[in-house]
């Protein structure tokens, strides 16, 4: 199972969320589980904009490889300009992290799953027990 964090705290943020989930439905595989969204300060810059942030759980049958080009396209689509470097972040339209998948351990110069930073991250941890209860981090 494929699992996805969302962001986003510029524009229309909900409708930014069903315009993810579509794309991702429509590039990825199905989404059979998204949890609530969650509202969250920005963490690690400052901002006037508050996040929403959620979790998805994907079937696919796609390479994770895939899978990230196609997070990377989709976050592109929807009018993602630049992304996070070096942990320097900023406000995005959308942001769409791979956290896990299947039991796939990676660590590339642009892909390390599971995700490094979920444990950091109590806008990722929240989201993923309400669906994944036994989830272990």
């Amino acid at each position: 199972m494929l699992i996805i964090a969302l962001g986003t705290n510029l524009g229309d943020r909900e409708k930014n969320f069903e315009h993810a989930i579509s794309l991702i439905t429509k590039k990825i595989g199905k989404v059979v589980k998204v949890s609530s969204f969650y509202k969250t300060a920005p963490e690690g810059f400052v901002s006037d904009n508050e996040f929403l942030n959620a979790v998805i759980l994907v079937k696919t049958k796609l390479s994770v490889y895939q899978i990230f080009k196609q997070t990377q396209r989709i976050e592109k689509i929807l009018g993602r300009k630049k992304k996070s470097k070096n942990k320097i972040y900023s406000d995005r339209i959308i942001d769409i992290d791979i956290l896990a998948y299947n039991n796939l351990t990676i660590n590339t110069k642009h892909l390390t799953l599971p995700h490094p930073e979920i444990q950091k991250r109590i806008f990722v941890i929240e989201p993923l027990l309400e669906i994944l209860p036994n989830y272990f981090i």
